[in-house]
């Protein structure tokens, strides 16, 4: 599938060159429509709690928002300014809603969203644990970037963590838009047991369909040792040189991630690569 409308969930001034530097060489290669998105908070008043909010008050509140949505879009629109695709800039107000309401409604029309790490020193309070609940619920492939990166375009060469599930399956065939003509794709399995790579039927056939798309598709078996999966992971890809992980996203259950803890939040949490997660 073409990738032909990009959204960049555009939460906080701190992060948002990082994010255009990586999303911007994407949308020219692709030629796609780029949207970045910014929402404004809400004042959130709880019923049965008896208070009065001066209007002085309402309107330094808006104000500060305001004045953090025009900076944003400044940076936005002098990363985008010179390119012939198509650059839109959203500013949202949460109202009712929360930030990730608002983005969430958005992803829903795009091929792919981009969003930073979590950055607990600058994240309004609204906005935290924002990636977890666009990866969860908009439907669509989420890039998640590291604060600060400035690494190469991603599509060149990839690490796909494979495992038997819906997720992965979604993972595999969502990096074909991310992908260049004749990437290297590397089909990692993380296991606890070493096993037999020839009798990995399913791996296998996954491998032969990604190399009838003109990818450069190898397998590789590793052991998982006293790492985390998402550990072998990102190391694995830093071996290879490559500059993206994907991976299918909370395939557990809430209680599962909470209590054993799940490659999905390692890698939200601690990864030096960008990340594609797919749910």
């Amino acid at each position: 599938m073409p990738l032909k409308t990009i959204l960049v969930g555009l939460t906080t001034k701190d992060n948002t060159a990082t994010l255009l530097n990586f999303a911007v060489p994407l949308a020219r290669k692709h030629g796609a429509h780029l949207i970045g998105l910014h929402t404004l908070e809400a004042i959130e008043v709880y019923p049965g709690i008896a208070m009065h909010i001066d209007a002085g008050v309402f309107a330094e509140f808006s104000r500060n928002q305001e004045e953090e949505a025009d900076a944003i879009e400044a940076i936005f629109d002098a990363h985008t300014k010179t390119e012939d695709f198509v650059c839109e800039y959203r500013r949202v107000k949460a109202q009712s809603k929360t930030a990730a309401d608002r983005i969430v409604e958005s992803a829903r029309a795009a091929d792919l969203v981009i969003m930073a790490h979590a950055d607990d020193d600058v994240d309004r309070y609204d906005q935290r644990g924002i990636q977890r609940t666009v990866i969860q619920q908009s439907g669509r492939p989420v890039i998640i970037v590291p604060l600060g990166y400035d690494g190469p375009e991603i599509g060149n060469k990839i690490v796909l963590g494979w495992s038997d599930t819906r997720e992965a399956a979604r993972a595999a065939h969502d990096l074909l838009m991310v992908a260049n003509a004749e990437a290297e794709v590397t089909v990692l399995r993380v296991e606890r047991n070493s096993s037999d790579e020839l009798d990995d039927y399913d791996l296998l056939d996954l491998s032969s369909a990604l190399a009838r798309h003109d990818l450069n598709v190898n397998v590789r078996h590793v052991p998982q040792g006293a790492q985390g999966i998402g550990d072998v992971l990102v190391q694995s890809a830093f071996e290879q040189g490559a500059g993206l992980v994907v991976t299918g996203a909370f395939g557990h259950s809430n209680v599962y991630d909470f209590v054993v803890g799940a490659t999905s939040h390692s890698l939200l949490r601690d990864a030096k690569l960008p990340v594609l997660f797919s749910k």
